[in-house]
């Protein structure tokens, strides 16, 4: 209570003195509450106070003009380090006022610090959620390097631990030069110090700590520190959060109405009630537009008034200006939820957005829930429901996918059919200006059937909201994102496609990796980790077993590992025993496990089993065991034109090693059932149409395999990741 008083009381008084920014002394006297260690120093008003001050410290000292403006000492020639004598400290203090002028108020004199390494802590506030905490590397190089990390307040000890292995200078808190290393504890202290400051003292809007010396013995001293204040940017929107049961409700209608249905193959109308038939949609279709004329041979209303049956959700493609109008009569049909597809919105600027302000406010005066506007539409394979603009019918299953962009996200679902990924659910959100990225994430939390969420965002509309959504979710399932607008270029984009600015990237990335989320880096990504999370084991660890039909591959894969953080641990002698009786001697006789090019699957299957049951390994990944028989169709249509009577002997041929391959794949499917380690194959060819995902019967597993070493690797990283964020969290799975 005592330290909340003297904050306060600091505070307050800056404050009456229409202040922005507290003195340096101020700063450190608030900071030393909060456990983050400071220099040992004193405040003086002249130059003759300061010499007596020096001498009970002893020298050397430092000395620095103090004043409630001066807030960039350096940069004013204010600061005077190592000083050894009376006589110093005079000359050092008149040349400090002579620079300081009408600003100086006194003088602060310091014990001198040495240190070799020197690091930067402190706290802002970032527009989309709210104070963060940094920590990196100080002094001179701190702008120079830029090497720093971040974390959105409340930051908690585990989450202060993981800033610190993410910090790529991490080597300069180990031992460095002959001095000891560093006090990790010590420095997780001053992070989760300065996150309690931040949450505790909403007047205070940034700090800046630099440099934060650690001296030889590994103890950590804040020389100088900043403290400003001002009032934070509430960026919350006053919306109350979608019940879940809502937005199930509009994944799982029983009867859709097209508002603005089109006869022109062209139109959006169309093409929604096109691919909503084609998939076989049992509900009730009804069709509306002013002119009455029927489509597709299909009774079209005049008005939603004329349906005669319930309509859950109208999916609704009219122009951007007769949407206000539409309000009421949705409203006294009792039309709950509504799909709006129409552009010319916030995305349009202008006009646009204050003509989207309107919609929400009569949407909400009327009890409407709207999804969009300037959405492609919503997919739920389970209730057969295919409302999107693009032809494409995943089959259901676990992942359920959100995306800001329409285009992006259509593009998504169709890979997912192609690659044999089951989805639970699609929405294209659009502008998002009732329904958020937030609320679907509320959703997906507690659908039992959704296992994986993927996400593509440009912008979120309440960053602490999507921060706490997100993590209660990772705490669950797996949710993997990828961030449009990463670069200025595609910031500015980002802006003129959703109508809102994306926010400081590299805030952003961190409160994703805080909250669990796994982040891609390309849209590919969003799929080959959907098929990992929603098919495979989670890994215990970051060991990787490899089997490799080549060297090469065993090669490239070895180096795509350690370069994502995984390792190759060397096999034990038991395993190279039991391996030596099924290959060749001039196996590898290591990890990878070189199958020295044999088309053998009796020897694969072996192998993949001793590894699997080998308690050496977390993971295994193998490459080239898959796609023999691809190889062999382009073989063979090498000989069959050199000896066309070869035709019918290689097809056969063909055909056994499709089986075997099969076989091998159950076979490994198995092992995941067993052993719950994950096990990821890279193909040898692409070919034959091979798909991701391969599916066994009665499995709680599915098979994954890649066209390309790399991917396998980074969906096998990513899992790792979550895995050690779960570990890190104290999440049982």
């Amino acid at each position: 209570m005592e330290s909340e008083q003297i904050r306060d009381k600091i505070i307050e008084s800056a404050k009456n003195e229409k202040r922005s920014a507290l003195t340096e002394a101020e700063s450190k006297i608030i900071l030393s509450r909060y456990e983050i260690p400071v220099v040992e120093e004193t405040v003086v008003l002249t130059p003759a106070d300061a010499v007596k001050a020096a001498e009970k410290f002893g020298y050397p000292v430092v000395l620095k003009g103090l004043g409630s403006k001066l807030m960039h000492k350096t940069e004013r020639g204010l600061v005077r380090l190592n000083l050894l004598t009376p006589d110093s400290v005079l000359a050092a203090a008149s040349e400090i006022g002579s620079s300081a002028g009408e600003d100086l108020e006194g003088y602060l004199v310091q014990r001198m610090m040495r240190g070799r390494r020197e690091f930067v802590a402190g706290l802002f506030c970032d527009e989309q959620f709210g104070p963060v905490v940094m920590f990196g590397l100080g002094g001179v190089f701190t702008e120079a390097l830029d090497d720093v990390v971040f974390r959105v307040a409340p930051v908690s000890e585990a989450q202060a631990e993981a800033m610190l292995d993410e910090f790529r200078s991490v080597k300069l808190l180990g031992p460095f030069r002959g001095e000891k290393p560093v006090s990790r504890k010590k420095i997780i202290d001053v992070i989760t110090g300065l996150s309690r400051l931040a949450m505790e003292c909403p007047d205070i809007v940034e700090v800046d700590i630099n440099p934060l010396v650690a001296d030889a013995a590994g103890e950590i001293t804040a020389v100088d520190a900043l403290i400003i204040l001002g009032r934070r940017i509430d960026d919350t929107l006053n919306r109350r959060p979608v019940n879940p049961k809502d937005i199930y409700k509009m994944f799982s209608p029983r009867s859709i109405a097209f508002v603005g249905i089109s006869g022109d193959v062209r139109k959006w109308g169309y093409r929604l009630l096109a691919n909503t038939v084609s998939g076989d949609f049992a509900g009730e279709i009804y069709l509306v537009n002013p002119n009455g004329k029927d489509v597709a041979g299909r009774k079209v209303y005049k008005s939603l008034l004329d349906i005669p049956g319930k309509v859950d959700i109208a999916v609704v493609t009219i122009p951007a200006s007769l949407i206000l109008d539409l309000i009421p009569v949705l409203k006294e049909k009792r039309v709950r939820y509504v799909l709006l597809i129409t552009s010319g919105f916030a995305e349009a600027g202008g006009a646009g957005v204050q003509l989207e302000k309107d919609l929400v406010a009569a949407a909400e005066d009327a009890g409407i829930l709207i999804i969009g506007p300037n959405t492609m539409g919503l997919n739920n394979p389970h209730a057969k429901l295919f409302c999107v603009g693009s032809a494409a019918w995943p089959k259901a299953g676990s992942v359920s996918l959100v995306a800001q962009s329409g285009n992006l996200g259509t593009q998504l679902i169709s890979f997912a059919e192609n690659e044999n990924i089951g989805l639970r659910a699609f929405c294209g959100s659009g502008n998002e200006a009732m329904v958020t990225v937030e609320d679907f994430m509320g959703a997906f939390e507690v659908d039992d059937i959704t296992k994986t969420v993927l996400l593509y965002i440009e912008s979120v509309k309440d960053g602490r909201r999507f921060l706490q959504q997100a993590e209660r979710v990772s705490r669950k399932k797996p949710v993997v994102l990828l961030k449009g607008g990463r670069t200025e270029a595609g910031n500015s984009a980002a802006a003129s496609h959703t109508g809102a600015m994306a926010s400081n990237m590299r805030v952003f990335n961190a409160a994703c990796r805080q909250a669990g989320i796994i982040l891609a880096r390309q849209p590919m990504d969003l799929l080959d980790l959907s098929a990992a999370f929603s098919s495979l084991p989670l890994p215990r660890g970051k060991r990787v077993a490899l089997i490799t039909l080549g060297g090469g591959w065993g090669v490239v894969a070895t180096d795509q590992c350690a370069e994502s953080g995984l390792s190759i641990p060397q096999l034990s002698a038991d395993i190279i025993r039991r391996i030596d009786e099924i290959l060749p001697a001039y196996w590898s006789r290591g990890n990878p496990v070189d199958l020295v090019g044999e088309l053998n699957f009796d020897a694969a299957t072996k192998v993949v089993g001793m590894l699997a049951e080998w308690d050496g390994c977390d993971a295994i990944i193998h490459l080239g065991v898959e796609g023999v028989e691809s190889l062999l169709e382009n073989f063979g249509k090498s000989c069959i034109k050199l000896q066309p009577e070869l035709q019918g002997p290689l097809a056969q041929r063909r055909l056994e090693m499709a089986k075997l391959e099969s076989l091998y794949i159950d076979h490994t499917i198995r092992l995941m059932e067993k052993y719950r380690k994950p096990i990821l194959g890279v193909r040898l060819l692409d070919g034959n149409g091979k798909q991701a995902v391969r599916d066994m019967a009665g499995s709680e597993f599915k098979a994954v395999s890649f066209p390309t070493p790399e991917r396998a690797v980074n969906a096998l990283a990513g899992m790792v990741r979550y895995t050690r964020w779960l570990n890190r969290e104290g999440v049982q799975k």
